[in-house]
């Protein structure tokens, strides 16, 4: 039996699920399809169960650091069982409550895999959905008025690196890992690979970080890239880049060899393990894609502003369509998508209105243009930076390794930028998203008191260093 819908969703991840939440606050009746569990890779293979363990890693590195601070605790051990227990007990309790708010919303999941059906006795467009259950039962038919496609990414390898899961895997085998390797090599310095290189260097494994372009990070800006390498050494972490991983020379027995090639030189690495992470790549394989008029390239739906596809009834957000691939970006995709639908006419989303965040330690983030792409775009920049030494609470954090660069348009004073390496930037960086959403200007933000002893003196502190104003430098 076919039951009719308003909307249905495929694909019950951050994105996903948070717009049939807000598809169900707008009256319209909801359901979702999902093969996995509620809450998708974020809650369960990626932004939860990995900030969880990079948790547990920085309280064992303070924990070893504690005699500076005149705690005297003897040596601290780490059991990664509890770890893990730690981390699933995290992933449970809020796996429960994404169940929770879909019986709120009166929102109906199906668990299965949903395949998009071409024009059919159910419809005479595209876009009634067959479920494949996940029990066995017969495939259950849903018919929707409106089609959203969220399912997500995979991680990518490259050719030749075959994951395995025990000597070469993905963040997915990783986080399932039972035991910390004693040594590992990263292919791959991007958000994912310092990430992981950051937490496993903290745990106390030897970590290699090989990348293929000239410097980790290459998205942020060349500042913060030069300041995490020096400080990722600083951990003991070793960087390779330019280099070009050889898969042909991988050997996997009794842990992993590699040999790299290095401008006109050949390196080899020996290690445990290896963690691939070179991206991700969007599902949208087996979907049904092809009974439609949706188009693809290079992998990844094409929308227009709004998320509708070439199905003006079918929209698609998160991941599969590419761009900035972050949990809280295909949220937003996804009630501006639902928004649309229901005729609301939301705001259009911006790349640089988009914070960006790494969890590494130091922490990374960043909202708008790069030094480089400002100058790139033909404006004419001027530059503030301050560094956490400078400021009090961070000496007594303890954590005065970092900065925050400012940058603004010399002849309007837009705020273009703000880019963050340093103890708790994560939080601090949704302050630099407010001052765009409302086009502050830096002297704006200085302007903006910041209490005296906290680590966001130091944006207040960069804003002033635009014009060469600031206090404690």
């Amino acid at each position: 039996m076919a039951e009719e819908y308003d909307l249905v969703v495929l694909g019950a991840g951050t994105g996903g699920y948070v717009a049939a939440i807000r598809a169900s606050q707008l009256g319209l009746k909801v359901a979702v399809v999902e093969k996995g569990k509620l809450g998708g890779t974020c809650l369960h293979k990626g932004c939860i169960p990995s900030k969880a363990l990079l948790r547990s890693a920085e309280v064992y590195r303070q924990s070893k650091e504690a005699d500076t601070y005149g705690i005297e605790l003897g040596s601290a051990k780490v059991n990664f069982s509890k770890v893990q227990e730690r981390k699933e007990k995290i992933v449970d309790t809020l796996h429960k409550g994404v169940q929770g708010l879909m019986k709120k919303g009166k929102i109906d999941v199906f668990e299965g895999f949903g395949r998009i059906l071409g024009p059919s006795i159910f419809s005479p467009i595209p876009g009634t959905i067959s479920v494949e259950m996940n029990n066995g039962e017969e495939n259950t038919m849903l018919i929707p008025k409106n089609v959203l496609i969220s399912t997500g990414s995979k991680p990518k390898s490259l050719s030749g690196l075959d994951i395995d899961g025990q000597y070469v895997m993905t963040s997915d085998e990783a986080l399932e890992m039972e035991t910390l390797p004693k040594s590992i090599v990263i292919v791959g310095g991007g958000v994912i690979g310092i990430e992981w290189a950051s937490m496993l260097a903290d745990f106390g494994v030897e970590v290699t970080v090989l990348e293929f372009l000239d410097r980790i990070l290459p998205t942020e800006d060349e500042d913060i890239s030069k300041e995490m390498t020096k400080l990722l050494k600083k951990k003991g972490i070793q960087i390779v880049t330019g280099a070009k991983v050889l898969p042909d020379t991988l050997t996997r027995e009794n842990g992993v060899q590699i040999q790299a090639e290095l401008n006109d030189d050949t390196a080899s690495y020996q290690a445990d393990c290896m963690l691939v992470s070179v991206g991700r790549a969007a599902n949208v394989e087996n979907i049904g894609l092809e009974n439609t008029d949706i188009a693809v390239e290079k992998g990844i739906i094409q929308t227009n502003e709004f998320y509708q596809t070439k199905e003006s009834h079918i929209y698609a957000i998160g991941d599969v369509i590419g761009g900035m691939q972050l949990a809280h970006v295909a949220s937003h995709e996804g009630i501006t998508a639902v928004e649309h639908m229901a005729n609301q006419q939301p705001h259009p989303l911006t790349d640089t209105s988009v914070p960006t965040c790494i969890y590494s330690n130091p922490e990374v983030s960043s909202i708008g243009l790069t030094e480089a792409q400002a100058k790139e775009q033909g404006y004419d920049v001027k530059i503030g930076k301050f560094p956490f030494k400078a400021v009090g609470k961070a000496l007594v954090h303890g954590e005065t390794d970092g900065f925050v660069k400012v940058i603004a348009d010399q002849k309007t004073d837009d705020l273009l930028g703000v880019h963050m390496v340093g103890p708790h930037v994560t939080d601090m960086i949704t302050e630099a998203a407010l001052a765009k959403v409302l086009d502050a200007t830096p002297w704006e933000i200085s302007e903006t008191i910041h209490p005296h002893p906290t680590l966001s003196e130091v944006i207040g502190e960069a804003a002033l260093a635009v014009d060469g104003k600031q206090i404690h430098g």
